[in-house]
C-alpha cells in the first residue's frame, strides 16, 4: 500500500519546503485540496521542487471550471511534474455547484463521465494534433487550431480519480475514472459491500476491468503515545465526523451501519447552530467505523491491515502531518517499519 500526504493549512510559499519534507519522509504522494484556495496552484511549486513524490488533487470541483479549463491545468502539471500527476476531481453538492461556483449541477453523475470523456479529447488533441470532434450530452469539444494547442508530453496519460460517496457516483467511477477517492466517512464493511461491487457494476458497463481502478482512502486517524494526545484528535476527528454525519450527502453511510437516529439529530443541531453540541452526538461506534487509532508505533500496521486484501491501494491521513514530525519516525511508517518517534 502506498501512503500519501495531505497538503493542508499551508501557504503557497511554503508549499515547495513542505513537499521535499513529504519526499524525504517517503510520502508516496501529496494531496491539495479545494476548499479555502486553488487544488491546482500548490502542485505547481511542489512540482518543481521534487523528484519523485507523486501529487494530485483531492478534490477539484470538475463543475466549477469546463473540462477544457481541467484539461489544460492538469497537462501544464503533468509536464511540470514530469508524469507525477493525478487529477482528482468531484461533484461536489447541488448547493455549491448552483450557489457558490454559480454552474450547473443537474445529473451530476452523467455529467461528470461526460466531463472526463471530454477531457480525454483535449488530451488526444494536444498529444496527436487529431481533430476535435467530442459532441457529448453536456460538453463539446470541437474547435482548436495550432495557436491553442498546447502541444503534446511525454508522459501523455493523465490518471483520473473520481470522488463520491454513493453508489450512483462509484457507478460513474467505474465507468471512466482510472481511481477512485473515497470520502473519510467510510468504513471497510461498506468499502467491501457497497463501494467495489458498484465500481464493477460501473466498469463492467463500458467493457473495462475494475481490478485496475485504484482506490485511495483518507482516513480519520486517532494516534498518540499518551492519553492526554489520543484525547486531543479525538475531539478533533468527532467534530469532523459530526460535520460531514449532519449532511444529506452521508445518510446512506449512515444508514448501512445503522446510525440514521445519530444523523438526524446531527442535521437539527446543525439547523439550530448547536455546533458545540455537535461532537458528543457522534456515537463512538460510528467512531470506531471511521477511524483508526492507537499509538504511533502502530499506525502503519493498523493502516495496511485495515485496507489489507485489494480494499484499498493507496491511503492518507486526513489531518495534516505535524510540522515538527520525527522525519526518520515517519520515513519508517511510510516504508512499513516499526516507527517510534524519538523523545
Amino acid at each position: 500500500m502506498k501512503i500519501d500526504a495531505p497538503v493542508r493549512g499551508i501557504a503557497l510559499r511554503d508549499v515547495a519546503g513542505e513537499a521535499q519534507r513529504y519526499e524525504r519522509m517517503g510520502f508516496a504522494g501529496l494531496w491539495t485540496f479545494e476548499t479555502t484556495g486553488d487544488p491546482f496552484l500548490p502542485l505547481l511549486p511542489a512540482a518543481l521542487a521534487t523528484t519523485r513524490i507523486g501529487m494530485g488533487t483531492n478534490i477539484a470541483v470538475a463543475f466549477a471550471r469546463s473540462p477544457y479549463a481541467s484539461a489544460v491545468a492538469a497537462w501544464d502539471l503533468q509536464k511540470a511534474s514530469g508524469g507525477r500527476l493525478i487529477l482528482g476531481l468531484g461533484t461536489q453538492v447541488r448547493a455549491h455547484v448552483e450557489r457558490r461556483f454559480s454552474a450547473e449541477f443537474e445529473h451530476p453523475a452523467a455529467r461528470v463521465t461526460d466531463y472526463i470523456d471530454c477531457m480525454r479529447a483535449v488530451w488526444n488533441t494536444f498529444q496527436t494534433g487529431a481533430r476535435p470532434q467530442y459532441q457529448g450530452r453536456f460538453y463539446r469539444f470541437t474547435l482548436m487550431n495550432d495557436f491553442f494547442n498546447a502541444g503534446p508530453c511525454d508522459h501523455p496519460h493523465i490518471p483520473v480519480f473520481l470522488a463520491g460517496v454513493n453508489e450512483r457516483m462509484c457507478r460513474a467511477a467505474g465507468e471512466v475514472a482510472d481511481g477512485f477517492h473515497l470520502h473519510p466517512m467510510h468504513s471497510p464493511a461498506y468499502l467491501r459491500e457497497v463501494i467495489h461491487p458498484a465500481l464493477a457494476d460501473g466498469a463492467r458497463r463500458r467493457g473495462r476491468d475494475a481490478s485496475a481502478l485504484q482506490v485511495h482512502a483518507p482516513v480519520f486517524v486517532v494516534f498518540g503515545d499518551s492519553p492526554r494526545e489520543r484525547e486531543r484528535m479525538e475531539r478533533s476527528v468527532r467534530k469532523q465526523v459530526a460535520f460531514y454525519a449532519s449532511t444529506p450527502g452521508y445518510r446512506s453511510f449512515l444508514a448501512y451501519h445503522g446510525f440514521e437516529d445519530a444523523g438526524k439529530q446531527l442535521s437539527a443541531a446543525m439547523r439550530a447552530g448547536e455546533l458545540e453540541r455537535m461532537p458528543a452526538l457522534v456515537p463512538d461506534a460510528l467512531l470506531a467505523e471511521v477511524a483508526i487509532s492507537g499509538s504511533f508505533a502502530e499506525l502503519g500496521a493498523v493502516l495496511r491491515q485495515r485496507y489489507a486484501g485489494g480494499l484499498a491501494q493507496r491511503a492518507s491521513l486526513y489531518l495534516p502531518v505535524p510540522a515538527d514530525a520525527d522525519e526518520q519516525a515517519w520515513q519508517a511508517l511510510t516504508a512499513g517499519q516499526p516507527a517510534t518517534p524519538s523523545a
